[in-house]
C-alpha cells in the first residue's frame, strides 16, 4: 500500500535530482513555472524506478529552447508545434511542454492544439488521474487535481473525465488502461471499463502502427496477461487481434479439451517464468511472448468433433503459423518478429514426437536446422506448453525434453552443428551437374544438406557420387 510520508521523500529524492534540479532553477530564474509531470511522478510515488522525465512549464517553445540551450548539449524540437521541446541535460534525454488544452474532432486522434494558461488545465486532459499528477519544482509542491493519490492508494485506474469523452477524444487511451492494469497491477475502475466496451469500435481511427506499439508494450510488463484479460473481457481485442478471443471455445457434454484461450495465458506466464530463468536480467522477449500467447490460435478454425468424445485440431501448428503471419502483417510487425512468432508457431509441436518416440541423431539435427537461431525460444515455448496437470504425465515431457536439449549440445560439440554445411558448395554443384545458378542448384543444396544431416560427413568422391545419383534419378 501507497504510504505517503514514504512517498513524499521520495518525491523529494526525485525534485533534487542533479537534472531536474537544474532545470528547475534555469526556470525559476527565468520567471517561469515548471513542473515534473506524469509517469515518473506516479513511479516515484509508488516507489518504483523513475525512467523518462517529462515535464510541463507555462513558457512558450521558444522559451523553452532559450533556457535550455546553456545547460544542455543537445536540443531538438520536432515537436514544437504540440509545445514539446527536447534536450539532452546531463547525459539525461528530457521533454518539456508547454501547457496544454487541446480539443479533439472525434474523426482523428490528432488534437487541435491549443496551449493552457494553468497546470490544473493542463493535468485534467491527460488518460488516468494516476497520470495526472505533477510536482512543481524547486519548491516541491505535489498537484493533483482529479484525485491521482486516491487511485494510486486504492489501486484503480479511472480517467480524470468522463471516460466516454476522454476515449471518444482519443480511443488509444483504452489500449493504454490494459497496459498500465498490467504494468502497475491495478484494477480498471467499472465505467471506464464500460467506456472501452461501448467505445471500442472507436479504434479504427487508431493507425496499426500505434496499436502495434502499445501491443509491445503491454507485452513488456512482467505480468502481460492481466492487460490480455482486460482486452479480452471488454472486447477491445476483438478491433485488433480476435485470434486471442476466439480461443474461448465452446465445449459441449460430449466433447472435452482443455479451455485453449486459459491455456494460452498459462503458457505465456510460464514462458516469461523460463524466460526470467534462462536469461536473467536480459530485456523482455516480445516475439517469444507473442508466440506464447498465439501459438494455438489455429485450433478454432482446424478443430473437428470426433466420435467417443474425442477432439481433434489437425495442423493447428500450420494454420496458426500463416494467421499469425497474417495478423502482425496487418498490425504492421517488422519482418524479422514476424518471421520469428510465425516459424516458433509453426515448430511448437515438433518435440511431441521426440517425447512419444527416440528420434535418430538425424531428426535431432533437422530440428535444430529448422528452428535456426530460434532454437533457445524454442526451448523455452515447448517447455511453457507443458500445462497438464497430471505430474506423471508433465514429468515424462519434461525429462524428455531435457535429454533433447542434452542431445543438441553433444551434437553440436562432435559436429559444430550450427555451422553445418553441405560438403559441396554451390559452384562445384554446378561444376559437377554443369548447370547453370538457378533453382535446379537450391534443390540440389538442399539434397546433399538432408545427406549431410541423415549420414553426416560422407567425403568428396562419395558425396558427388550420390550428386550424380540424384541428379539422373531427378532427370
Amino acid at each position: 500500500m501507497l504510504n505517503m510520508a514514504e512517498g513524499l521523500a521520495r518525491l523529494r529524492t526525485l525534485a533534487e535530482g542533479p537534472v531536474v534540479s537544474a532545470l528547475a532553477n534555469a526556470f525559476q530564474a527565468a520567471g517561469f513555472e515548471l513542473a515534473v509531470v506524469g509517469g515518473p511522478v506516479r513511479d516515484a510515488l509508488l516507489a518504483r524506478e523513475v525512467n523518462d522525465l517529462d515535464f510541463t512549464t507555462n513558457a512558450s517553445p521558444d522559451d523553452i529552447l532559450k533556457i535550455v540551450t546553456p545547460i544542455s548539449t543537445a536540443q531538438w524540437d520536432i515537436g514544437r508545434a504540440f509545445g514539446t521541446i527536447g534536450a539532452r541535460i546531463r547525459g539525461e534525454q528530457v521533454e518539456i511542454t508547454t501547457y496544454r488544452a487541446d480539443s479533439y474532432d472525434g474523426v482523428t486522434r490528432k488534437p487541435t492544439v491549443e496551449f493552457g494558461d494553468t497546470i490544473d488545465g493542463d493535468l485534467v486532459r491527460r488518460d488516468f488521474r494516476v497520470n495526472a499528477m505533477a510536482l512543481k519544482i524547486p519548491e516541491i509542491k505535489l498537484v493533483d487535481p482529479t484525485g491521482g493519490v486516491e487511485d494510486l492508494v486504492a489501486g484503480i485506474l479511472r480517467t480524470p473525465t468522463d471516460p466516454n469523452v476522454s476515449f471518444g477524444d482519443d480511443p488509444l487511451r483504452m489500449l493504454r488502461a490494459a497496459r498500465f492494469s498490467a504494468q502497475l497491477s491495478f484494477t480498471i475502475e467499472a465505467e471506464t471499463s464500460a467506456a472501452i466496451t461501448r467505445l471500442r469500435d472507436t479504434l479504427k481511427i487508431v493507425s496499426p502502427e500505434r496499436i502495434q506499439s502499445e501491443l509491445v508494450r503491454l507485452m513488456q510488463t512482467d505480468d502481460p496477461v492481466r492487460g490480455i484479460r482486460v482486452l479480452v473481457d471488454t472486447g477491445l481485442i476483438e478491433e485488433f487481434l480476435p485470434e486471442v478471443s476466439a480461443l474461448r471455445l465452446e465445449v459441449d457434454e460430449h466433447h472435452h479439451h482443455k479451455d485453449v484461450y486459459e491455456h494460452s495465458l498459462t503458457v505465456l506466464t510460464q514462458a516469461i517464468e523460463l524466460e526470467h530463468v534462462r536469461s536473467p536480467g536480459a530485456a523482455p522477449d516480445v516475439p517469444l511472448r507473442l508466440a506464447a500467447l498465439l501459438h494455438d490460435i489455429g485450433k478454432p478454425r482446424t478443430r473437428k468433433l470426433e466420435g467417443g468424445g474425442a477432439v481433434t485440431f489437425h495442423h493447428h501448428d500450420v494454420v496458426g503459423s500463416r494467421m499469425a503471419r497474417k495478423r502482425m502483417s496487418a498490425l504492421r510487425f517488422d519482418t524479422a518478429t514476424t518471421d520469428a512468432v510465425a516459424t516458433l508457431i509453426e515448430l511448437h509441436l515438433r518435440f511431441f514426437g521426440y517425447a512419444e518416440g527416440a528420434w535418430t541423431d538425424a531428426a535431432v539435427r533437422r530440428y535444430v536446422r529448422d528452428a535456426g537461431d530460434l532454437l533457445e525460444r524454442l526451448h523455452i515455448l515447448t517447455r511453457a506448453d507443458v500445462t497438464t496437470r497430471n505430474r506423471r504425465k508433465a514429468s515424462r515431457l519434461s525429462g524428455a525434453y531435457d535429454d533433447i536439449e542434452k542431445r543438441i549440445a553433444d551434437l553440436r560439440e562432435q559436429e559444430e552443428l550450427d555451422a553445418m554445411r553441405p560438403e559441396l558448395d554451390g559452384n562445384q554443384i554446378q561444376q559437377i551437374l554443369d548447370i547453370k545458378p538457378g533453382r535446379e542448384v537450391g534443390e540440389a543444396y538442399k539434397f546433399l544438406l538432408d545427406l549431410r544431416l541423415d549420414e553426416g560427413v560422407l567425403g568428396p568422391d562419395a558425396v558427388e557420387q550420390r550428386l550424380r545419383e540424384w541428379w539422373a534419378a531427378r532427370s
